[in-house]
């Protein structure tokens, strides 16, 4: 494909000389678009009702990894621009992660299908369009959908995530904290959602509870609500996100052969009535390339452009700390070559701290039927750079496949607002066939490797066996054990059996150093997530 316009051997074009004839304010806007380096065309500018193709609009492909928003009412268009985005980063030799809410981002890997709409907007915008497909895998939480199973261990998912998916306030959030802390310290292992109930229900039961008060405020009423919350959030069906073998989000960040970055597309059709576990579980993918990824610092390109649909759901009934984790790892990842596009309705879904971290903006068109409405739009146009568009009359009156852009320029300054009429995607603007689709999926690399769920024993096996001891050397081997390995104690100082089950002395400067070990993790991880042993260097 070396005639592609997206390659980075293809120059960029300055503004054409066919554009000197355009309005004063609609060249000073073209301008602000004709960058040197390698750059992703997003359409031709419009002015005054009219389509100038020679005005292009572009995005520098250097400022991928400075954030994006990607917003619109339903029905606008955001699906198809975040196909034309994945396209170009694809073509760029950059991976590009989806999350595909409907099940329509799959037929990325086919070909597009020319007709006459196809061919009136490529000749509206000077689009080259050739049918294209892009190499793409296909991936499902838990294998609930058609996809290479995507799982997460409880440990390594952290207890900040886990709070916000079963809804626990501040201080429920703290005593999960401590939970997770004392499973790791006498090292039981937290893989599936049984191993969290197991644990929780020993410190909640006769044996366990005198354990309770050496944590450091945990409630025994506390530790009830968590452990309802956990068996409610099991009835829902929520066990098979959670297990071995754990997804590494080191897959996301491969190339095919040909050089063209992978797009990982993770249906979430099969799930959209879970819309909190879903949107939790692509903050976790994002925080554990944040906890594994180097710094580069200011790349020529991102190393992978991550696109979080229905990003609202994230901030919904968030708490504090989780609004803080995800603020930081937006803030930071950029300097790990990760650029992050959040895709909603309107800027005011997500958080000011948030947004304001958001240098490239694509916004589709917005309605005003209510008075909420009105409010939202408004907000809108204040959140965009002074221009000569009277943006609330354009905001409305945009069609399907129009929206309004700025971007940050190659010396990081933002381009000037453009209405603009967007490019056509060149795959399929739909899902891919069934049979195409289960094909992909099984004949995939990684198939064999996450397809088939392993149970181990952990930390509700050993507790189980601990329960049914009947002397204190089968108590020994069921006991939880201590993550170093501690000098091996002389005969007569073996512990009893009970000691070795609820383990009191770990936990003697525990009450006092609480907030120095939460410290510790948080510096670990923004979202308390684990580093798993035996994954591969990226």
């Amino acid at each position: 494909m070396p005639d592609r316009e997206t390659m980075p051997s293809a120059p960029a074009p300055e503004v054409s000389e066919r554009a000197a004839a355009l309005p004063q304010d609609a060249l000073r806007i073209a301008s602000g678009y004709a960058f040197t380096g390698p750059a992703l065309h997003l359409g031709a500018l419009l002015w005054d009702g009219q389509c100038l193709p020679d005005a292009q609009i572009r995005v520098p492909l250097a400022m991928l990894n400075r954030h994006g928003l990607v917003a619109g009412a339903t029905g606008t268009g955001k699906t198809k621009t975040l196909q034309l985005i994945a396209e170009q980063l694809s073509a760029q030799g950059v991976p590009v992660f989806l999350a595909d809410i409907k099940g329509d981002l799959s037929g990325i890997a086919a070909p597009g299908r020319q007709d006459a709409r196809v061919e009136g907007r490529a000749a509206d915008v000077h689009q080259r369009w050739t049918a294209t497909g892009f190499p793409a895998e296909y991936y499902a939480l838990g294998g609930i959908g058609r996809g290479i199973p995507v799982r997460a261990t409880v440990t390594g998912f952290g207890p900040v995530l886990l709070a916000k998916v079963l809804r626990l306030n501040r201080t429920q959030e703290q005593s999960l904290a401590l939970i997770f802390h004392y499973a790791d310290s006498k090292g039981l292992e937290l893989i599936d959602l049984k191993d969290l109930r197991a644990v929780v229900t020993f410190l909640t039961s006769d044996e366990g509870r005198p354990e309770l008060k050496t944590i450091g405020g945990l409630s025994a009423a506390t530790a009830g609500v968590i452990l309802r919350s956990l068996t409610a959030f099991e009835t829902q069906g929520a066990s098979d996100f959670f297990g071995e073998p754990e997804f590494d989000t080191g897959e996301l960040l491969r190339t095919a052969e040909d050089g063209r970055g992978v797009v990982s597309v993770l249906e979430l059709s099969a799930v959209q009535d879970r819309p909190q576990l879903f949107s939790t579980f692509l903050m976790w993918l994002l925080a554990d390339l944040f906890h594994d990824l180097p710094e580069l610092g200011d790349v020529d390109k991102p190393r992978l452009v991550f696109f979080l649909d229905e990003a609202h759901l994230l901030f919904d009934d968030a708490s504090e700390a989780f609004l803080e984790s995800i603020t930081q790892t937006v803030r930071l990842i950029r300097s790990k070559g990760v650029g992050v596009f959040f895709v909603t309705q309107t800027p005011k879904d997500v958080p000011a701290d948030v947004l304001a971290q958001l240098g490239n903006r694509v916004q589709h068109a917005l309605r005003a039927f209510t008075p909420d409405d009105q409010k939202s739009l408004n907000a809108t146009v204040k959140t965009f750079p002074k221009s000569p568009y009277d943006l609330e009359e354009v905001l409305t009156n945009l069609g399907t496949g129009e929206a309004v852009v700025t971007v940050l320029s190659e010396k990081g300054a933002p381009t000037p607002v453009a209405a603009t009429r967007l490019r056509a995607p060149e795959s399929l603007m739909g899902p891919l066939g069934q049979d195409a689709l289960e094909r992909a999926v099984a004949e995939s690399a990684l198939y064999e490797r996450y397809a088939q769920a392993v149970d181990r024993e952990s930390a509700y096996e050993r507790l189980e066996r601990g329960r049914g001891a009947k002397g204190p050397d089968e108590m020994r081997d069921a006991a939880p054990r201590e993550p170093r390995e501690p000098r091996e104690p002389q005969e007569e100082e073996r512990p009893s059996a009970v000691e070795q089950v609820v383990g009191s002395g770990v936990f003697q400067s525990l009450a006092r150093s609480v907030g120095t070990q939460i410290g510790r993790e948080i510096t670990r991880s923004l979202f308390g997530t684990a580093r798993r042993s035996g994954r591969r260097r990226r």
